[in-house]
């Protein structure tokens, strides 16, 4: 798009010094081998990362689609470059290896198809597009994928009208063989995001940092400036484990969950970098998933005299969880947020046995004893959990 329609110079220039001339995109299709796809080894990494989903780009906007694909002859992975059908290789090592729900991402329109040009000249007016296009293909990745999450992208600016949006989801809410496990996003059309869906994604890298209404997703990368994997990426351009951490300890205390974004490389690997992302988050999550999975927000999200404290709730156990950032030179963590009950209240640090000594700060508030560890003896090292039982 940034070559090819705006013509933006840094990346004519790129294309004019890396690749012969003349080379179009069409030509990127044998040079994508995958010869490296392990899709097993994948599945390893993703349940190794504590997710609880996956969501597998099928197709993005140039059209190439990763899966044998009637309606993309000549454009898809199975008939050009790797010559493997990517998506049902990984839905198969996924459900067999690990107990993550297995999603697609989809994107409705294509940046240079000339029957969806056609139709954005007419106004969509007409709609040769999605009906030979688009709608066949979706139906054709339930059918045979059956995934759990259908992530919808990219509305080519038309309405959800000129998709038959509405009409295909009520086939895959009500005949589809999904219909009872399916969740789906907002983009549906022009107008439909953060309006309308299973769960909001309201814009890529969304944090609001407060609690919303509606279930939503923060949608983010651990490269900071692509989707996809860069060559020439620095080690500064992805986010550190202590970044990835207070992202995901922010969006779920404000109600959201959060989709990390990894880009493989043409051969097929998740980059070493990308690998220890991924397994250091599950490390985390080893000590501290009781405070995210299966959590509601709580009354309050962060804390009102501590910055970089976030709370969630535990339904089930009745349990406020306050995870804090920052361990305190001090050696205690002052809270401004639980009134807790003398007596009664008990606190925990997650990962450590022995309860943690308190006292309550009048009206509201309690300032909390953490335990004097030295830094191998930290239950982890980046973000903790402290659990708060029998408060008000």
């Amino acid at each position: 798009w940034y070559w090819q329609k705006e013509k933006r110079e840094p990346y004519v220039k790129f294309m004019e010094a890396n690749y012969p001339p003349g080379f179009s995109y069409e030509n990127f299709g044998p040079l994508f081998t995958a010869e490296f796809f392990d899709p097993n080894q994948w599945a390893d990494i993703l349940k190794a990362s504590g997710a609880k989903y996956v969501v597998l780009t099928s197709k993005h906007h140039e059209g190439f689609t990763l899966w044998e694909s009637k309606y993309s002859w000549n454009w898809n992975a199975v008939d050009v470059g790797p010559k493997r059908n990517l998506v049902a290789e990984l839905a198969t090592s996924v459900r067999n290896r690990t107990d993550l729900h297995f999603g697609l991402y989809h994107s409705l329109f294509e940046w240079f198809h000339p029957l969806f040009l056609e139709d954005a000249t007419n106004g969509f007016k007409t709609r040769k597009f999605p009906t030979s296009k688009s709608l066949p293909e979706l139906y054709e990745i339930v059918t045979m994928y059956q995934p759990e999450i259908l992530w919808s992208d990219g509305d080519g600016n038309a309405p959800d009208t000129y998709w038959n949006s509405t009409g295909f989801l009520a086939w895959l809410y009500n005949d589809s063989p999904v219909r009872d496990t399916v969740v789906t996003n907002d983009r549906w059309g022009r107008g439909s995001i953060c309006t309308h869906g299973g769960f909001y994604t309201c814009s890529d890298r969304y944090n609001p940092g407060h609690l919303l209404p509606h279930k939503w997703e923060n949608c983010m990368t651990i490269d900071k400036k692509s989707w996809g994997y860069r060559r020439d990426a620095q080690l500064d351009d992805y986010l550190t484990i202590e970044d990835l951490v207070k992202q995901l300890v922010e969006t779920v205390s404000c109600g959201g969950n959060l989709l990390m974004n990894i880009g493989p490389t043409h051969d097929g690997r998740i980059a070493v970098v990308f690998e220890e992302r991924l397994r250091q988050m599950g490390a985390w999550l080893k000590v501290n998933g009781e405070a995210i999975y299966g959590t509601k927000p709580w009354r309050a999200q962060n804390d009102t005299i501590t910055p970089e404290v976030w709370y969630t709730f535990s339904p089930k156990e009745g349990k406020v969880n306050a995870i804090f950032l920052n361990w305190p030179v001090s050696g205690t963590l002052q809270l401004g947020e639980p009134q807790a009950k003398l007596g009664e209240t008990q606190v925990k640090l997650m990962g450590y046995k022995e309860p943690l000594k308190w006292v309550a700060l009048g009206e509201k508030g309690m300032m909390i004893a953490l335990p004097q560890l030295s830094p191998t003896q930290l239950p982890c090292q980046w973000g903790w959990t402290l659990q708060l039982a029998d408060i008000n």
